[in-house]
């Protein structure tokens, strides 16, 4: 039920806080990674890969990908065994396995040293990562989401997200500054290293908070009603293909909107604004850097938003905006570093509305016994095709066109995907997560209330 303080509304679980910490680390971990390995690709590719810097930094952009074609595979892994087995278990499995790959690609031997063993060993990790990946991230948004109360779980679930921004803000800050405390020379002797190592105590304390926090009062629920009637609680993946199919699409459609734009801007602009746009090595990874802390300050702001006017209305705002500005956006970021600054926070804020409500909007597409699973399938294979390829996409329509707005273009057919998508998409601001099933096919008139939107 929704309603003011004391009028039917539920007291936070004890444990929500916790909860929200042990999701947001997890995220952070896995987006510390891409953060590094993002600012660090002139070292890495120069470090681990053969050729000119063109065909180096080309063989890394694609290592990125290769780890995104793992993650569907880790989606229909880790998805049965989190709706059978618990969230909490899956998730301490996931982000062991993530930060431990991370910490070993600081390990690999140069290309000098080992030849091709060493951008092989690079590909096994990141194959690593992305099979531990598939599981992690619908994992903690349901964990996330299960755990907020259904009038505010657009807030909470907004730092889940805010995990992401801060992981890819921190690796990105710690590349940076030993790029510049130890100059480009010892950077490229061996000092890109430095932050990957840093994955192994991040992880850890992941661990410890995903050790303390029981696992979410929702699947504990359904866990002892099933036991009640001597029946398994969680379902098939043949069942999740055949009644919730239509959930599966649609969250593909908007993932897909999503995550276009997510690596488009967060993992390929450094690259793109230094050797597409002309700015120095230092400036090109400044911008994003103070885009994401201002898109940071959005992501609770947002996300409480969306628990008043609904998930649909955000959505909205932000795949018709960037619809229309992205363009003009990009242009003004060829303007030199000013340019660059104002059109990149522009950016963020049109995409924050959808990225806060990441784990408010999509586990609730689906019931308890296959939430984890449908989340982790949609999410991943979505994300696989054409998320994570969106660099190296990116990098090689721009080598055959020459047209430096590709990535503008790109965005764009992805947002159109996405409306296209929301059309289909319920309305469940304010929805209970028990219910059996909310999902994605009828949309619901979204209803601006005190409080946010009451269940029908």
């Amino acid at each position: 039920m929704s309603g003011p303080a004391g009028e039917g509304r539920p007291a936070e679980h004890p444990g929500l806080r916790r909860a929200v910490a042990a999701s947001a680390i997890g995220n952070a971990t896995e987006w510390f990674d891409y953060g590094i390995y993002a600012y660090g690709l002139t070292y890495i590719s120069a470090a681990l890969f053969p050729g000119d810097t063109q065909e180096a930094t080309l063989f890394a952009l694609a290592t990125f990908a290769i780890s995104f074609l793992i993650r569907p595979l880790g989606g229909f892994f880790w998805g049965p065994l989190g709706d059978q087995f618990g969230r909490k278990s899956v998730l301490t499995m996931t982000i062991l396995l993530m930060a431990g790959a991370t910490f070993l690609v600081g390990l690999v031997p140069s290309y000098e040293t080992a030849g091709f063993w060493a951008p092989l060993l690079l590909i096994v990790l990141r194959m690593v990562q992305g099979f531990s990946t598939g599981g992690e991230y619908g994992g903690a948004a349901t964990f996330m989401a299960e755990y907020a109360p259904d009038h505010r779980r657009g807030f909470f679930g907004s730092f889940l997200e805010f995990g992401t921004l801060a992981g890819f803000s921190f690796g990105a800050l710690l590349m940076l500054g030993a790029s510049l405390a130890l100059g480009d020379e010892a950077m490229r002797a061996g000092g890109w290293r430095i932050p990957f190592l840093i994955a192994a105590p991040l992880g850890l304390v992941g661990l410890y908070l995903r050790s303390r926090t029981a696992d979410t009062p929702v699947f504990r629920e359904m866990e002892a009603a099933a036991e009640a009637r001597g029946q398994a609680h969680a379902a098939s993946l043949k069942e999740l293909a055949v009644r919730h199919w239509p959930a599966l699409l649609t969250m593909g459609g908007l993932v897909t909107a999503l995550n276009v734009v997510n690596y488009t801007l967060l993992s390929y602009m450094p690259t793109y604004l230094e050797r597409r746009l002309g700015l120095s090595t230092q400036e090109a990874l400044v911008v994003p850097i103070i885009g994401m802390l201002f898109m940071m300050a959005l992501m609770p702001v947002a996300g409480g938003l969306s628990d008043r006017v609904g998930r649909k209305p955000m959505w909205w705002f932000s795949l018709v905006g960037l619809f229309l500005l992205v363009i003009p956006l990009y242009h003004l970021m060829g303007q030199g570093l000013l340019g660059a600054i104002v059109g990149f926070a522009l950016m963020g804020l049109l995409y924050a509305p959808q990225l806060a409500t990441i784990s408010a909007t999509f586990p609730a597409m689906f019931p308890t016994h296959v939430r984890f699973a449908g989340f982790a399938v949609a999410y991943n294979v979505a994300t696989s095709l054409f998320g994570g390829t969106a660099p190296a996409m990116n990098s090689w329509l721009i080598s055959k066109t020459g047209d430096q707005a590709v990535p503008a273009y790109y965005m764009m057919g992805a947002c159109v995907v996405g409306m296209i998508a929301l059309c289909f998409t319920a309305e469940t601001a304010g929805r209970s997560l028990r219910e059996p099933q909310i999902g994605a096919t009828k949309p619901l008139r979204p209803r601006l209330l005190r409080g946010g939107a009451r269940p029908s």
